[in-house]
């Protein structure tokens, strides 16, 4: 059962307050609507300017500075609906009026207002955005990290066998904490099934744009035969002009290392070959995800034997202004070759590094191998 909350006014103060009228409408007021304590804060804030005023003017302008308005503005900010911050940012204009008129101008300098004026800008600008996202305070910016944070859990794969190894590396362009590219995976017994998906533009702007989709991928990989035409029938029915998204598919038998690739626009998927100690580009093709109603796949097939390894892989990690995509690919098999010869999941990370250096892009990798 959930407790009721605590009453504003205890029950036997209350008792001695409904014999007087007046005092009985001052308590319907403040108890009265769902923004009650929006209005009490506004009427708190607003007699506290008005008090700081005051005792400025008349007491000590030292003891009682006109700077603290500042920082009762910052709060209305975090706090009142847009229009109840205009009510108060008309008590702290009084308050700063009345100390100007009784101690003078020189209290009230140009530094003064200037700070007010630009404080007053960002409490607007604050109480307007948790007006729209219907918050108050900072919980804005604490949803955004737990969004964040459930993004990245969801890129984390499952639990592997003792004879199979994997890695994820995720990094966001500009040390953003958002991003465009994500990887949403599933273990049933002894199939795994994975996707890296990029979705097109970088930072906050994509990265909210891959949070939903992660949540719809994420549903219909394992529950679908067909992975990436599912996704292609998802986003055809979505509103034009979101911007292009990519995926690959990975289905991989875990007992006997057997696995088809899928891809949808994405860069190819690189095998290495224990046997011959080579690095080879997989053939799976084909169209970006929600051009094209139908999509047709020209998947390509394997088997991981000891010693091989898949790598997948976004194109911002191989994309450079100025420079084909084909050179981009070739100096990725070179620096595959020499940064994982020594190990693979220490390489990984230094191998998004190493490639990502010079250029602010997404990239994402995912390296799956058999010791």
């Amino acid at each position: 059962m959930s407790s009721r909350p605590a009453p504003l006014i205890p029950p036997r103060l209350r008792a001695i307050l409904v014999r007087v009228p007046f005092l009985v409408r001052i308590v319907r007021f403040v108890r009265r609507g769902p923004l009650a304590r929006d209005r009490n804060l506004l009427i708190s804030l607003s007699v506290l300017a008005l008090v700081i005023g005051g005792l400025a003017a008349r007491v000590s302008a030292e003891w009682f500075s006109p700077a603290l308005l500042i920082l009762i503005t910052l709060v209305g900010g975090l706090q009142l609906r847009l229009r109840s911050l205009a009510v108060l940012i008309g008590a702290v204009v009084v308050a700063l009026g009345y100390v100007a008129l009784v101690r003078g101008q020189g209290h009230v300098g140009f530094g003064l207002l200037v700070t007010m004026v630009c404080t007053t800008a960002l409490a607007a600008m604050m109480s307007r955005t948790r007006g729209k996202l219907g918050v108050q305070g900072l919980r804005g910016d604490a949803m955004l990290l737990e969004l964040r944070d459930r993004l990245k859990s969801q890129s984390e794969l499952p639990a592997l066998p003792r004879d199979w190894g994997a890695k994820v590396v995720l990094k966001q362009a500009g040390g953003s904490s958002f991003g465009g590219d994500f990887v949403v995976s599933m273990r049933e017994a002894d199939r795994l099934e994975l996707s890296l998906v990029d979705v097109s533009g970088k930072g906050v702007d994509a990265g909210t744009r891959a949070l939903l989709l992660s949540g719809a991928f994420g549903g219909l990989l394992g529950s679908v035969p067909e992975f990436l035409p599912a996704c292609n029938t998802y986003l055809h029915r979505q509103r034009e002009g979101e911007g292009f998204v990519t995926a690959v598919h990975l289905r991989l038998d875990l007992s006997t290392g057997a696995y088809v690739i899928t891809s949808a626009g994405h860069p190819p998927v690189v095998k290495f070959e224990a046997g011959t100690g080579a690095w080879k580009v997989a053939g799976a093709k084909g169209v970006v995800l929600g051009v094209v109603p139908d999509l047709h796949c020209e998947a390509d097939s394997g088997v991981l034997r000891k010693g091989d390894a898949l790598l997948l892989y976004t194109d911002g990690l191989i994309e450079q202004p100025g420079r084909d995509i084909d050179a981009g690919l070739d100096r990725l098999l070179g620096e595959a070759e020499r940064l994982l010869a020594t190990g693979y999941r220490e390489g990984a990370r230094a191998l998004v590094n190493a490639m990502s250096s010079g250029h602010n892009d997404d990239c994402a990798l995912v390296l799956i191998w058999r010791p």
